[in-house]
């Protein structure tokens, strides 16, 4: 039987680079739910149509792609647009998610790794096993976030806004995995995890 792992986090503490060592292991199929919604919003796409009927054609690139940066400065200053805009992505990608599901099942792999930000609002914590939520102190998110070209102030701004993803992972969450330490530290953690669950549901 294929384990469903759903794996989350805020920004800054490691939740791909968890993902890609569990992706390393033999058996193991990882699906990036960020490059899911951003392939159901590709030229051709329904979700794309909707996205414009919704939003204006104003956001069509020559090319027939989607103007992302323009579509972001909308629905960031606009809570009510953001909620339309993921009213017709999020459908889109569970759907695209769950057939990814079905073929790692079909191909009797042991596990697929669904990385997810937004796993808990885009309703892939109902279609997995186990919630993993990746987390670390607030201090090194600051610093990690900083390291990779971030302001101060615009780290603490969005570690603040990632509060709530915290909390509504951790309400649902089967294992949290603390990052604040080394990487070896943190690689150790994992590896105890995904045994733990493998042993689960043996």
């Amino acid at each position: 039987m294929t384990v469903r792992i759903g794996l989350t986090g805020p920004i800054g503490c490691g939740k791909s680079t968890v993902a890609g060592w569990l992706a390393e292991r033999p058996g193991v199929v990882l699906v990036d739910a960020d490059q899911v919604a951003r392939d159901v919003i590709a030229p051709g796409e329904p979700a794309l149509e909707a996205v414009y009927e919704r939003f204006g054609r104003s956001l069509e690139m020559p090319d027939g792609g989607l103007d992302r940066a323009a579509l972001g400065r909308i629905v960031f200053q606009d809570p009510a647009a953001l909620r339309d805009l993921e009213a017709i992505v999020h459908p889109a990608v569970r759907s695209r998610i769950l057939a990814a599901i079905a073929a790692a099942e079909g191909s009797a792999a042991e596990a697929i790794v669904i990385e997810a930000i937004k796993l808990i609002e885009g309703g892939l914590a109902e279609v997995v096993d186990e919630v993993w939520l990746v987390t670390c102190a607030e201090p090194a998110q600051h610093a990690r976030l900083v390291d990779r070209g971030t302001t101060p102030d615009d780290a603490n701004r969005r570690v603040a806004a990632q509060a709530g993803l915290i909390e509504r992972a951790m309400a649902v969450a089967t294992r949290v995995i603390d990052s604040s330490g080394d990487p070896d530290e943190t690689r150790s953690l994992v590896s105890a995890a995904f045994e733990a669950t493998l042993g689960t549901d043996r």
